[in-house]
């Protein structure tokens, strides 16, 4: 088998043609053609290219690769991914958390026979969109069942982007094909820039969680881990609270698939003596502008063209400051989203369907911060730092879930705004026309002035005047990170840090490559 890659079609061209197209170019007869990669490549006003890398078989691969056409290679198959056997008398494990790393975790356990016990703090998906829709709606915050905790993590509310600036390998191959076998659709795997939107990942994640269960895994919802028994330096339990009762779980190895938002937990396992360290994050705003403006900005004439659907970006600049901004989590015509997991505390987020075909187009515009920013290097300093900013964004907002908000042009004029213009936001609990002086750190709130001129030099419009920034967006990733050794595991042995909480991760893949990571150290420790 061959491959060529950066293949470039032009956007009206029949994607069934494309054998017949390449055959042509290369001058023979090809069998089994299919598609390993495709992308936009929208830099040209003039022609937007559909770029595809393709894999192929040919009679003769020696004499085709003589004549050194340009991006023609030998094809090389993504690594399957190798499960170590562990011992019959492997011990029950235990995945605290069911989030990306938790659930993919878990499935690797479960298919190596370890017949894993799944702790969630949250419910599972169906009860736990009725809670979520009922907060957004008006209704009261559970701190138990929200954006952040809940079966699938906080990925099951956002643009189930599934971009990655990990290098892939096994471990990542082996998420994108199990999202398939659960019913995400096959374009993930060679999309450029796949995702899944909500709507889909809630059915994906539950046909995750079936799978471990038909294989020997438990699922044990509204048990929230309370605390960590050892002997010595090892695990020997963990104390769960399921309702009002506290029970204790023998186990020998735990995966912490901690999310971001944990902050009980994070402070219990620093009383325990887990060794952490404070982590840098970042702190802003979501944006909000027309999803037709991004579309223009991206595409220019060829905007709306059915092959495109809504257009994305991402931005970064470095600013005089010394400080950097970027845009990140991205939702093409999404909305923004009620995030708060503590009562008296407003957080923000951006979610999208798959279809993207809400008006607004969203991102987080940030600011990143290190430890010396939230005055202490204290391991738990930044997590309380996110508080104290959260707390001030709930009073600014009148104390009701309501978000601070502010138009572009009010912002970068030092304006209140006291009113929409022609970008009605979406965030449900409803803005506190203001300013954001008082919420965000003062270098925050420069640096983005500083940034937003300076990103719509890449993205022409990124500075339109009544684009909405809401308020605050604090959980862009964990602001801790568990201290692990190469064998994966904490120095406190058996347990075994993961994913995006544990501060190993940014995103839906990365943590749920790095869950499986987990999981096969574990295995490891036991295989004959």
């Amino acid at each position: 088998m061959l491959c060529i890659s950066n293949f470039k079609c032009p956007l009206e061209e029949d994607e069934k043609r494309l054998p017949a197209k390449l055959s042509e170019y290369l001058g023979c007869p090809l069998e089994n053609v299919r598609v390993l990669k495709k992308a936009v490549d929208a830099r040209s006003r003039s022609q937007i290219w559909l770029v595809y890398t393709l894999v192929f078989s040919v009679a003769d691969e020696t004499a085709l690769l003589k004549r050194g056409l340009p991006f023609v290679a030998p094809y090389m198959p993504e690594p399957e991914l190798f499960l170590p056997s562990p011992a019959n008398k492997m011990p029950r494990p235990v995945v605290v958390g069911s989030g990306p790393a938790g659930m993919f975790a878990a499935l690797v356990l479960a298919r190596a026979g370890g017949r894993p016990v799944v702790l969630e703090r949250g419910r599972a998906v169906p009860e736990r969109q009725r809670d979520v829709e009922n907060f957004w709606r008006g209704g009261r915050l559970d701190p138990e069942s929200n954006v952040q905790f809940g079966e699938g993590g906080a990925g099951t509310f956002s643009d189930g982007k599934l971009m990655t600036g990990i290098k892939k390998d096994a471990c990542t191959a082996f998420v994108f094909k199990q999202l398939v076998a659960a019913g995400a659709p096959e374009e993930i795997l060679y999309l450029a820039k796949p995702h899944l939107g909500t709507d889909k990942l809630a059915g994906i994640v539950q046909n995750i969680r079936a799978r471990i269960v038909s294989l020997g895994g438990e699922y044990r919802f509204e048990n929230r881990l309370e605390d960590l028994s050892f002997d010595g330096e090892c695990l020997r339990a963990l104390k769960i609270r399921s309702n009002k009762e506290v029970y204790e779980l023998p186990a020998a190895d735990a995966v912490l698939a901690l999310g971001h938002s944990a902050r009980d937990t994070f402070e219990m396992l620093y009383r325990r003596g887990v060794p952490m360290t404070a982590k840098a994050f970042s702190v802003g705003v979501r944006i909000e502008h027309p999803q037709s403006l991004i579309n223009r900005a991206v595409y220019h004439d060829f905007a709306g063209h059915p092959r495109l659907g809504a257009a994305d970006y991402k931005l970064a600049v470095h600013l005089p400051n010394g400080r950097s901004a970027y845009s990140f989590c991205m939702c093409p015509g999404g909305v923004v989203v009620p995030a708060a997991s503590e009562e008296g505390r407003v957080v923000t987020n951006g979610m999208s369907y798959y279809a993207r075909d809400r008006e607004n187009a969203n991102a987080a515009l940030l600011v990143g911060v290190e430890p010396v920013d939230f005055g202490s290097a204290h391991p738990l300093q930044g997590m309380y730092w996110q508080r104290e900013l959260e707390e001030k964004a709930f009073a600014s907002g009148g104390k009701t879930y309501a978000a601070p908000a502010q138009k572009v042009e009010d912002f970068l004029k030092n304006k209140a705004s006291v009113k929409a213009g022609d970008v009605k936001p979406s965030y449900a609990r409803g803005v506190a026309w203001g300013h954001f002086d008082g919420v965000l750190p003062p270098f925050v709130i420069d640096t983005l002035q500083m940034a937003i001129p300076e990103m719509d030099k890449k993205l022409h419009g990124f500075n339109f005047a009544d684009a909405v920034m809401t308020g605050v967006e604090t959980r862009s990733s964990s602001p801790i990170r568990l201290l692990r050794g190469e064998d994966m595991q904490s120095p406190l042995k058996g347990l075994y840090p993961a994913g995006e909480g544990a501060g190993y991760a940014g995103g839906i893949v990365s943590a749920a490559a790095d869950g499986v990571r987990a999981a096969l150290a574990l295995l490891q420790k036991y295989a004959g």
